[in-house]
């Protein structure tokens, strides 16, 4: 089969039409999304930098796919929509690469589809892709009242999670624009990455879709924490965005994501 050029809102869906293709997907450039993208069977792998951010979390997924034999790039963040492959594909500039990719020809400033034509040339990635979880951490239990719960990504959200206060590492953006992508339950509150804020403003846009739902919801400033990463979010998380419910409750950006949480928790009491 010839080798072809995909596209995908997020890589927590992918499907058998991505196995051996160029996928360009919407999700940031951390290592869990290279997983992911690498474990579903996409040949060779084009993400968004989310900012870069703490670390340089939003493209700490290149040197992991390096070693996995698989060319990677992100597109600036600043070029096209997280969470959104297609335009990630129509206006994407590439920002990264890793050397596998950089052997093909791939370069810091082309556009994402020359990059990704460039990768078409990539040989079969040979061997497994070794197991690489995400993980939920319970960060606060106060008696009758809502837990507090971290999750590495949006992607791990349990139906028992509704009414309780969900941090997640993920980036604050729809998915391809669809307000039902904001959190999957109704949770009481919730927490993402701003993924640098970006394009179109859209590493914030889950805040409005969640005032919908009223649904107190904040952004942390990626320079303060890892996307991907919910313990960084937790241990030194900064919220530089939110939403009209989340102010209700004397909340502001600046305040530290762990007193927004507490105080969601107490609301409910």
């Amino acid at each position: 089969m010839d080798t072809g050029i995909v596209t995908a809102a997020s890589v927590t869906k992918l499907g058998p039409e991505h196995v051996d293709q160029v996928l360009i997907g919407g999700s940031h450039g951390g290592i869990y999304a290279g997983y992911l993208a690498a474990k579903a069977g996409a040949r060779a792998i084009i993400l968004n930098d989310a900012g870069g951010g703490l670390d340089n979390a939003g493209f700490a997924s290149l040197a992991y796919l390096d070693a996995l034999g698989r060319p990677g790039a992100t597109v600036a963040h600043d070029s096209a929509r997280i969470g959104d492959g297609d335009d990630m594909a129509r206006r994407g500039v590439i920002s990264h690469v890793n050397d596998r990719a950089a052997a093909l020809g791939c370069a810091v400033g082309q556009s994402a589809m020359a990059c990704a034509e460039a990768m078409r040339a990539a040989p079969l990635p040979s061997g497994a892709v070794p197991s690489y979880e995400e993980a939920r951490f319970l960060f606060s239990e106060d008696g009758d009242s809502p837990a507090i719960w971290g999750v590495d990504s949006a992607s791990l959200l349990r139906p028992d999670d509704a009414g309780q206060v969900l941090l997640t590492a993920s980036h604050g953006a729809l998915l391809g624009g669809d307000a039902a992508s904001a959190v999957k339950y109704d949770v009481l509150a919730c927490a993402y990455n701003d993924a640098g804020v970006g394009i179109d403003d859209i590493g914030i846009s889950r805040l409005p879709a969640l005032d919908q739902r009223q649904i107190a919801a904040v952004t942390v400033d990626c320079r303060t924490a890892r996307i991907g990463d919910v313990r960084t979010m937790w241990q030194g998380g900064v919220i530089s965005h939110l939403n009209e419910t989340a102010r209700r409750l004397d909340v502001a950006a600046g305040d530290s994501l762990r007193s927004f949480a507490q105080k969601a928790q107490k609301s409910a009491s």
